[in-house]
């Protein structure tokens, strides 16, 4: 496993608006850690609970707040191939390095013709490399293995983020696309399964919270020491898991973030809940054992 990707979460101030100041301090923190790249705009950042104003302010931080060797995958998610040509036009625009595209969410019976329809067509014309994201939770219907393998013959289609958590999936995956073909895992609780399976890397929520851990999960990969790998996965990773998989990952990584003090608050927007006071304890509990772990 070669790199760690985050998944930025965007904060909201007391009004619920998108609070700048606080997201550049997320970046701070993400950056400090060593991890490699940044991912504005995606399901931990709850794209689509914002403007297409928001996304665009978001993205255009990011950009400016990276150093110009931090990897920056701009999300581009819409349900209209012109739509997210749209998002990627702009996000070429603001400096990001790649996009990030899933299937329609309100389509939902994605054939594989109906999926490799629309992925090429978006492809055909994307000015940036392309990452496709498949979590079929959120959008109804996976990509498809095959699907993946033929778009990966298309020069803008540089790797996928897989977030479905079917391990079976997953290396299905890798042994169907060319090595250079970037696969990201997207399930925090499966990076370490991935990465001893030669994955590319993750694109983590926790790694907003925990980049340390990330990092050393990270590190610990490409040293061979997959001992240590798999000790941090059981005491650090899947504790603080389990909050993800009970409570949404944008709601259970913005409590860690403001049990850290890295979040002013952890505002989410509806139709996501925050977490209540005694989830909010176990979270900061398990996010002070995880840093233990690797301090």
């Amino acid at each position: 496993m070669t790199d760690v990707l985050c998944p930025l979460v965007t904060p909201f101030d007391a009004e619920g608006d998108v609070d700048l100041a606080a997201l550049d301090a997320v970046v701070d923190g993400v950056l400090e850690a060593g991890l490699d790249g940044l991912v504005p705009c995606g399901t931990t950042g709850e794209f689509a609970s914002m403007t297409r104003a928001e996304n665009r302010a978001v993205i255009e931080r990011v950009v400016a707040r990276a150093p110009d060797d931090t990897t920056v995958v701009a999300g581009a998610g819409a349900t209209a191939v012109a739509d997210t040509l749209d998002a990627l036009a702009f996000a070429d625009d603001a400096g990001a390095d790649a996009g990030l595209v899933v299937l329609p969410y309100f389509h939902t019976a994605n054939a594989p013709a109906g999926a490799t329809r629309f992925l090429r067509r978006v492809a055909d014309d994307s000015p940036l490399p392309l990452y496709l994201y498949n979590i079929p939770a959120c959008t109804g219907a996976e990509i498809p293995v095959d699907v993946v393998a033929d778009l990966a013959a298309h020069d803008a289609v540089v790797g996928l983020k897989d977030s479905g958590g079917d391990f079976g999936y997953f290396t299905d995956v890798l042994a169907a696309v060319p090595d250079e073909f970037a696969v990201y895992q997207g399930v925090d609780g499966q990076l370490v399964p991935a990465g001893l399976m030669d994955a590319s890397g993750g694109i983590n929520a926790l790694s907003n919270a925990v980049p340390e851990v990330f990092a050393a999960v990270r590190d610990a990969l490409a040293a061979g020491n997959d001992e240590r790998a798999r000790d941090l996965h059981r005491e650090c990773l899947t504790p603080l898991f389990a909050h993800c998989a009970e409570h949404g990952f944008a709601p259970a990584t913005k409590a860690a973030l403001a049990a850290r003090g890295r979040l002013p608050n952890a505002a989410v927007r509806p139709p996501l809940v925050e977490l209540d006071a005694d989830a909010r304890a176990d979270v900061a509990a398990a996010v002070d054992a995880a840093l233990e772990r690797v301090a």
